[in-house]
């Protein structure tokens, strides 16, 4: 299971808006909500298996304040380099939180203290400026739609595991984005050129969500949020209310990814 470091998004601008709300409320918003779910956590929960493979709830929690700090130093000028704890991303995320594991109340503390100064740099950023992040360049509000994107995928791998609710809401509309503009980027890692793709699927709210060119190869229609959780590697595309038409349309669902490796 990816450890869920957020992927270089390369020549893309954010464009699309939900309705009257920026990237960085929608962001917000998600911490907000991950934050609630880690009020409802029992001192056993921190020590039990998250659905991420190999960490505990809250190595996951850790991982999300190693990443903020990380968005605070490299808002900065000091970008994060993930280099020296590993030869890939994950290797390298793994080997990070291994170095620094604590217990659930200090990391949460840790987690807490970091996103509010990550997100007020968010605000604070030049819009237009590219910022290194993992192997590439992106603008501030790209860099905050993978970490809305990580939040809420790192929040299903708490919950879901412990039975707890985590809804889906229309922010994740912005993950969906997010999973389309970094095809590129996924067909990229096996050596391989991605065709075009739409996207026209259906948020929680029952809003629709498109991207991508009207004659584009490869075309997926359904659930928003299963194709979100699809992009996370968190479901199984045959369980998943989607359907892609095209003939590399099975292979797009099998590449689509919203986390870097």
């Amino acid at each position: 299971m990816p450890a869920g470091f957020s992927p270089p998004v390369r020549g893309t601008r954010r464009t699309d808006r939900l309705p009257r709300v920026e990237i960085y409320d929608a962001l917000a918003a998600e911490e907000a909500a991950f934050d609630d779910l880690l009020s409802r956590l029992s001192p056993a929960d921190w020590h039990r298996d998250s659905a991420c493979g190999g960490w505990s709830v809250a190595d996951v929690v850790l991982h999300l304040a190693q990443c903020e700090e990380a968005v605070v130093a490299t808002l900065a000028g000091r970008p994060f380099d993930w280099r020296a704890f590993g030869g890939t991303v994950e290797s390298a995320m793994d080997a990070y939180v291994g170095a620094e594991r604590a217990s659930g109340e200090t990391v949460v503390a840790r987690w807490q203290a970091a996103r509010v100064p990550a997100l007020a740099a968010f605000r604070a950023a030049d819009p237009s400026s590219r910022i290194t992040w993992v192997e590439g360049t992106m603008r501030p509000a790209s860099l905050a739609t993978t970490r809305l994107a990580e939040h809420w995928t790192h929040g299903l791998d708490i919950a879901d595991p412990l039975g707890l609710p985590y809804p889906a809401t229309e922010r994740l509309r912005h993950v969906a984005w997010l999973a389309h503009a970094t095809l590129p980027y996924a067909y990229r890692l096996r050596g391989e050129t991605a065709p075009s793709l739409r996207c026209e699927l259906t948020g929680p709210s029952g809003a629709a969500w498109e991207f991508g060119p009207s004659q584009a190869e490869v075309t997926i229609r359904g659930s928003g949020a299963d194709f979100c959780r699809v992009a996370a590697q968190r479901l199984d595309v045959a369980q998943a209310e989607l359907r892609a038409t095209g003939d590399r349309g099975a292979e797009v669902l099998a590449r689509l990814r919203s986390y870097a490796a």
